[in-house]
């Protein structure tokens, strides 16, 4: 199988984590999109969604499937979404795709946390990944030193704005050996919206598409 079929079986076998009658979180990314369109097939049973990002809500809404602002929902059963990196403690990088704050904003918003994805992503240390950083623009240069006193090397995301009008700094050469601390400490940089560590809430199961079928690890 190829990196697509693998992903395509993790949203597949995510689905069995849908309640009926409940809202799903819907996150961002190629993984994510296999999971809105397995989703499609049985949106009469789910109440709608919460969508972490422009892109998805507009895949969502072309499969008919009904999306909610997050401000007018009471609970959310569990949200979905793949991951860059995870490590065996389910702490993750998300962030590629540029949706981390409003991604990590639903994660910590629902009930659980079900991260879908390959299994090339699973690592012992995080950080081969780079780190993405979410900044108020004016803050740009006074975060990336910053970063560069906690060992990162901050690579501006030239010619990209996120969904709410701010700018990415992706870290490399992170070798991550305490995400939590690491998490804290960036988000505590005036300037940060937030990172791409998933680690203060972490996923609470992780589905790994592998040759030998889905892994489960919790």
């Amino acid at each position: 199988m190829d990196q697509d079929e693998l992903k395509r079986n993790v949203a597949i076998a995510a689905i069995d984590y849908v309640e009926t009658g409940t809202i799903i979180g819907v996150g961002t990314g190629s993984t994510a999109n296999y999971f809105v369109d397995e989703l499609a097939k049985i949106k009469t049973k789910i109440d709608g969604t919460v969508a972490s990002s422009i892109t998805t809500a507009n895949r969502l809404k072309g499969h008919g499937i009904r999306v909610l602002d997050l401000n007018v929902v009471d609970e959310i059963s569990v949200y979905v979404d793949g991951a860059d990196e995870s490590n065996r403690f389910l702490h993750l990088i998300k962030g590629g795709g540029g949706a981390l704050t409003r991604e990590k904003i639903i994660a910590s918003a629902s009930n659980k946390f079900v991260c879908i994805a390959d299994d090339s992503k699973l690592v012992d240390i995080l950080g081969n990944f780079p780190l993405p950083v979410e900044v108020i623009p004016m803050a740009r240069s006074y975060v990336a030193r910053e970063l560069v006193k906690l060992g990162g090397q901050p690579v501006y995301r030239e010619g990209y704005k996120t969904d709410n009008g701010n700018i990415i700094l992706d870290v490399r050469n992170l070798q991550i050996m305490q995400p939590v601390e690491l998490e804290q400490k960036i988000n505590n940089i005036v300037g940060v919206v937030t990172n791409g560590l998933f680690a203060a809430r972490p996923a609470d199961v992780l589905l790994l598409g592998t040759q030998n079928g889905i892994k489960i690890l919790t």
